[in-house]
């Protein structure tokens, strides 16, 4: 009676140990997945930023009357059509379109630009790689946890999707004016 009392409190106290160990597990990843959404929605301000910025540097660059080349990289015109483009594109294609704007932007003369419309582009484009970057941290974080045999075992990611890295072409940086 007594060894079948004590394995009972030893697979009582087996099964609190796991149980926690699953709660803990599953808290963490439901944390992560928070963080994830908030490192995208602080990315995709800053994309937005950065389009709003470009089309200001069309307008800038650009003549009503006529195109005006922007160093070799298109028109004014074809830069504020490609920041229009990133900005509506959806989730799938973001990345592509972000890569397009960002080969645009590096092609503008910044020396040409007013020294306050210059700075805000550079701060835009350094927000956009820190932005990135934190996003990314925050996916692979969520993924090496949702890795893990035991969150896989148990399902413990439920029906949330697994996040995706974002990866777009980063900016060179710039030469301070």
């Amino acid at each position: 009676m007594t060894v079948l009392l004590l394995v009972l409190v030893c697979l009582l106290a087996v099964i609190l140990v796991v149980g926690a160990m699953l709660i803990s597990a599953a808290n963490r990843l439901d944390r992560l997945h928070v963080r994830t959404d908030a490192g995208w929605a602080a990315l995709k301000a800053a994309l937005d930023r950065r389009a709003v910025v470009a089309r200001a540097v069309a307008f800038g660059l650009g003549d009503p009357d006529s195109p005006r080349r922007v160093d070799g990289a298109g028109t004014a015109d074809e830069l504020r059509a490609a920041a229009d483009r990133a900005e509506r594109s959806g989730r799938a294609e973001r990345e592509i379109r972000e890569s397009e704007l960002t080969r645009l932007l590096a092609a503008v003369d910044i020396a040409a630009l007013p020294a306050d419309l210059a700075g805000e582009l550079s701060d835009a484009e350094q927000r956009v790689v820190i932005a990135r970057r934190v996003y990314n941290d925050a996916v692979r974080d969520t993924l090496s946890v949702r890795r893990l045999p035991a969150v896989r075992y148990f399902r413990l990611a439920g029906s949330a999707p697994a996040p995706e890295y974002f990866e777009i072409a980063e900016p060179a940086p710039r030469a301070e004016r």
